[in-house]
């Protein structure tokens, strides 16, 4: 799978830089976006939005449109859920005794029933379903790279505002960050 991602712009020689020249943080992220648009955000299977769903009816009771917003919100953008596999969701959740409903001016209501709350108990210490899901998934590597991106659009926002000696600075922080890494491997 990443090696279909690679030939998207991703090369040996940075990210759509040429030989030598080093990576260009700004191309990093038009290639990136233009990769989004080209496949597509990753679709949520039905699976993990019941586990997004139940996980946030522990916290407090919600409509459709909230849970919709909130799941988006928590995926930093990354995923969002559909009205199409919210409310089949939720109405199956009120079917199988875990979900009750409350029509208040005109809005249903979803809250957690006792077997509700007793089967989001038994996921208690996993991960939740938003926090997994985003672009190392979209990549298919961990979460290495997203951290990789992270560092880089920080670094390309030092490049764009910062001072001479910021950008110093950070190229410092960067070439220090780099030698600790090497030295992670190193390690017995």
């Amino acid at each position: 799978m990443v090696g279909s991602y690679m030939s998207g712009g991703f090369s040996a020689r940075g990210f759509g830089g040429e030989s030598g020249a080093g990576p260009n943080v700004s191309d990093l992220f038009e290639q990136l976006r233009s990769m989004l648009k080209q496949h597509g955000m990753p679709r949520a299977a039905h699976g993990d939005v019941r586990a997004a769903v139940l996980a946030l009816l522990a916290e407090k009771p919600m409509h459709g449109y909230q849970l919709m917003a909130e799941i988006e919100k928590r995926s930093g953008g990354a995923w969002k859920p559909s009205a199409g596999s919210v409310y089949p969701t939720l109405q199956l959740l009120v079917d199988e005794g875990l979900l009750a409903q409350e029509v208040a001016d005109g809005r249903k209501t979803y809250s957690l029933t006792e077997s509700g709350r007793a089967a989001t108990e038994s996921s208690t210490g996993k991960a939740a379903p938003w926090d997994t899901f985003g672009l190392h998934d979209l990549l298919g590597v961990g979460p290495l790279p997203k951290s990789v991106v992270d560092l880089a659009h920080a670094a390309a926002q030092v490049r764009r505002t910062g001072t001479s000696e910021q950008v110093d600075q950070a190229v410092a922080v960067l070439d220090d960050a780099r030698r600790k890494l090497y030295s992670i491997l190193a390690q017995d």
